[in-house]
């Protein structure tokens, strides 16, 4: 802000202190100081807050302070926030994987015992409220110019028609030559398939992958030809039977590789419960619920550090504690896909990267039923969606979403300021313009819903992680009604790579995370992960007393009805049940608010009734908030909505 005539204002927010601290100073430094000091008196006022709203920022204890990669609202009002390794090297090689229990409410604090490296893991709330994390780091990438010994992809054949094979991690394959390459996993593989056809017995073999690395440095490791690798310790049959081939172990650049392990987060008993694990390996994956309870698991790289073929997708049943098969259809990793209320997932094209330019990129209608992909058109710079923000526009029976900022593929430099909004209830579903960013080109921006129908969005960066501190500290409101952005008070902390905002249950936002790759504007010191943590409190909380919600039921049907106590059941004009975010990456697909009918009003309560469609509102919980006819909201109330 620049300062212009300060007149009692500059007397009333200096202060006798800070003159005697502005004396000694130069005139751009007494100048920078004065502007900074009445900046700090302006958005300290009731009605600049009453506009714009107001931050508010929290260091945690040290011992508290983790590397915020993961956050999911839990059914208990409190934040899980998942670190893992927190993308830090030497924590990954040291075992030290972290989980963070905040709650925002009594502001208290709670390390989890993390079972597995988290990093980069897929995430969503089960309808019982359970959270389902599935996959994770396997092992760190190293960057070209820093790999010292030979590594690939070992494929394991096993030969035998009557038994699977275990290979455990420490493997050792050898090569004809004595050339002597280990496995960094424990790898199964099937029996091999018989087929009988009068006196004819055909057995093919079976095949699994497994990442191995050769036992000694150099270039003398490096293989480009297709070689038969005896494993070590094996005698007989088995000898025979199981074997390795590769045609490629080099010294190239060795992407993160995933892990296939799956855990429930219980929030009553506050600790990880093992789950079966997935059939692949993954990394960056995307965990999307489902109008009947499931989850379906798509993308990731492999434990190779591949990224999957579109043939690797898997459901999740909660039911039975089961993994299957799911239709085929590819997507780069991270991928933004939202349930609509026809069932079909629609795929915005948001994504964090990982995977060709050229393919899976194009946004479009997938049908599960069918396994088809309808490609949906009109979106502008569709070469601009990695680290993307995409998100379900409230009320959630518009059935419309919008694609906010984004990026180029890999480390580019570009970055647009594009917002475009399709309606999926149009017969033939187009993107259409919506206003630009005003903060221009935008990566990494992270979108909430409000409890008003409204959007907030904040910080991300102009160029790829924050180079040069590119960081950009804006924050807007879209309101879909008018297809406008309002400003919002501008954020004091940078928030690009690895950030993530959340709606907490009292109506405020919060926000964490960031992951500069440098903390300098010519990009030599490397960059510093922000633990600080950020709280948006809206103007509405800034409007005066809020609708009070003093009971509710905490479970109700699909296409039922609920009746919730409220001492100004004249005052209340709406009614949402809003899913609880669960995001990482820019990316939450969980979040979603769905509009409630208003449906008698009685002495001290209100009857709303709740839609029957699951692929709507599926199962699970959720916030209920009313607001008022200023649409300012009560605090919310929790509640499950069942099949």
């Amino acid at each position: 802000m620049k300062l212009h005539r300060l007149g009692r204002a500059r007397r009333f927010a200096l202060g006798s202190t800070a003159v005697l601290t502005v004396a000694g100073m130069n005139a751009p430094a007494v100048l920078d100081f004065v502007n900074a000091r009445y900046h700090a008196y302006v958005i300290s006022r009731p009605g600049y807050m009453a506009r714009y709203g107001s931050w508010q920022t929290l260091e945690f204890p040290k011992e508290f302070r983790v590397n915020a990669i993961h956050a999911t609202l839990l059914r208990t009002g409190k934040v899980l926030i998942v670190a893992g390794s927190g993308n830090d090297a030497q924590d990954f090689a040291a075992g030290t994987f972290k989980t963070l229990l905040w709650d925002p409410e009594k502001n208290t604090y709670k390390l989890i015992p993390t079972p597995a490296d988290l990093f980069c893991s897929g995430h969503t709330s089960l309808p019982d409220g359970n959270v389902l994390v599935a996959g994770g780091t396997q092992r760190y990438e190293q960057l070209d110019g820093t790999v010292t010994r030979a590594a690939g992809t070992m494929r394991v054949r096993n030969e035998n028609p009557d038994a699977a094979r275990t290979l455990p991690k420490g493997t050792v394959f050898t090569a004809p030559d004595g050339r002597q390459y280990q496995s960094d996993a424990d790898v199964t593989v099937p029996a091999a398939t018989k087929t009988v056809d009068g006196a004819r017995v055909t057995v093919t073999a079976s095949e699994q992958h497994v990442f191995v690395e050769a036992l000694v440095k150099g270039q003398s490791q490096v293989s480009s030809v297709e070689t038969q690798y005896a494993i070590k310790g094996l005698t007989g049959a088995d000898a025979h039977n199981l074997y390795g081939m590769t045609d490629r172990l080099s010294l190239d650049k060795q992407d993160f590789q995933g892990l296939r392990t799956a855990w429930e987060f219980n929030p009553d008993t506050e600790m990880y419960q093992p789950l079966p694990p997935m059939q692949y390996a993954r990394w960056y994956p995307t965990l999307t619920g489902l109008g009947d309870g499931r989850v379906i698991t798509v993308s990731g790289l492999d434990d190779t550090g591949q990224i999957l073929p579109g043939t690797s997708n898997e459901f999740f049943d909660p039911a039975t504690r089961t993994w299957s098969k799911a239709p085929d259809q590819y997507f780069p990793t991270y991928p933004a896909l939202f349930l609509t209320a026809s069932g079909k997932l629609f795929y915005s094209g948001s994504n964090a990267g990982y995977g060709p330019a050229d393919q899976g990129r194009t946004p479009g209608l997938w049908d599960l039923g069918t396994d088809r992909f309808t490609a949906v058109p009109g979106l502008r710079d569709p070469g601009l969606l990695e680290t993307s923000s995409s998100v379900l526009l409230p009320p959630a029976q518009s059935q419309k979403v919008m694609v906010l900022g984004g990026g180029g593929v890999g480390e580019s430099p570009l970055s647009t300021a594009r917002t475009s909004i399709v309606d999926l209830t149009a017969p033939d579903p187009s993107f259409t313009p919506g206003p630009d960013l005003p903060a221009g080109g935008t990566r990494y921006l992270n979108s909430v819903i409000l409890p008003d129908d409204t959007v907030f969005t904040t910080g991300g960066s102009a160029d790829y992680r924050g180079k040069h501190r590119s960081d950009l500290l804006k924050a807007q409101i879209y309101h879909p009604d008018s297809n406008t952005f309002t400003p919002a008070a501008s954020p004091t902390v940078g928030r690009d790579y690895h950030s993530e905002a959340l709606l907490l249950p009292d109506g405020r936002v919060v926000v964490l995370g960031s992951n500069p790759l440098f903390d300098d504007k010519a990009d030599t010191e490397p960059g510093t992960f922000e633990q600080r943590v950020e709280i948006w409190t809206p103007p509405y909380l800034h409007h005066g007393p809020r609708p009070q919600l003093t009971d509710a039921p905490d479970r109700v049907a699909l296409g039922g009805s609920l009746t919730a106590s409220t001492p100004d059941p004249a005052g209340i004009a709406t009614a949402r049940l809003m899913r609880p975010s669960s995001v990482t990456h820019a990316t939450d697909v969980e979040q979603r608010s769905v509009a409630l009918t208003i449906t008698g009003r009685t002495a001290g309560a209100v009857t709303l009734g709740l839609p029957g469609n699951p692929d709507l509102l599926p199962p699970g919980w959720y916030q209920l908030f009313v607001t008022d006819t200023e649409g300012t909201p009560s605090v919310a109330r929790w509640v499950q909505v069942t099949g």
